[in-house]
């Protein structure tokens, strides 16, 4: 809703006030389908060069989040608090035997599939199995400390993956003004081709040059720049909730009483996604 807002912001003051200045749209109307065509050919063809299709479809979706926001909010927060501890309580009620089918086969658990939403993230849920796992197929239990810097490892990986699409983004964002001045100077050949012509016509031709470069900046830092930070937030906030999971996990694992596990885990989420200490403690009790 504010990305709509914020282009809505963004179009009506910089066209606006360039009407209410007597500016005419005419001349950037005309030109405006063959430079913009230049420049996001080449952008596109330029992330296409430097890009795997993996990330150029993260890219995509990228956008659709820009949309849409954080897929992850304070309920799915609290939900995976709550998924690590009953595993864990199966655990210790019944043992090792009762918990293996579930971090196995976690599409076909009855306690996974009380979180559907978590289930499709297949990062979040591969990494509570396979830490669970540990203790399910060890001799002996591991070192929370060892599981912890492991945890770190494949979350610090994990999310500096999931960050290329931004980071794709923020290349074109650097690209564009320069592809603007590409389009520019493509007018100013075509200008010169025709200096033969009155000043009427080559005034327009040479205006029609420029709002290339005007394009090019202006999607540049208007558009596409804004979408790249967003995108960036997005995926930091999404994020912590594999930070929740590792602070869930670990406690369990140094066998922390559940009130410091929950706020262990609650320390790693920003303050507007946090669920509070009563939410979760009467959610962990079936409330």
């Amino acid at each position: 809703m504010f990305v709509i807002i914020g282009l809505v912001v963004l179009f009506g003051c910089v066209f606006g006030f360039y009407i209410l200045h007597h500016g005419p749209m005419a001349p950037i109307i005309e030109a405006a389908p063959t430079e913009m065509g230049i420049i996001l050919g080449a952008g596109i063809g330029a992330m296409v060069i430097g890009n795997s299709l993996e990330i150029l479809k993260g890219v995509g979706g990228g956008i659709g989040k820009c949309l849409s926001g954080p897929a992850y909010h304070k309920q799915e927060f609290q939900d995976t608090i709550t998924l690590i501890t009953k595993l864990f309580k199966l655990l210790k009620a019944e043992g090792a035997v009762a918990l293996e089918p579930h971090i196995e086969n976690p599409e076909a658990s009855s306690i996974f599939g009380e979180y559907p939403k978590l289930l499709k993230d297949h990062a979040l849920i591969g990494m509570i199995c396979d830490t669970i796992r540990l203790l399910v197929t060890s001799n002996q239990p591991p070192n929370p400390e060892t599981v912890a810097d492991n945890l770190t490892v494949a979350i610090k990986t994990h999310h500096h993956s999931a960050l290329k699409p931004a980071q794709a983004l923020a290349n074109l964002e650097g690209a564009l003004p320069a592809l603007g001045i590409v389009a520019c100077v493509l007018g100013v050949v075509k200008t010169m081709a025709a200096i033969d012509q009155p000043p009427s016509v080559l005034g327009a031709l040479i205006g029609s040059a420029l709002v290339g470069t005007f394009l090019g900046v202006f999607m540049a830092y208007g558009i596409v720049g804004p979408l790249a930070a967003r995108l960036a937030q997005i995926i930091d906030e999404e994020g912590q909730i594999y930070a929740v999971a590792k602070f869930t996990l670990i406690g369990h694992i140094r066998g922390d009483p559940v009130p410091l596990i929950i706020e262990s885990a609650r320390a790693a989420i920003d303050h507007h996604s946090a669920p509070t200490f009563a939410e979760v403690f009467d959610g962990l009790r079936g409330k």
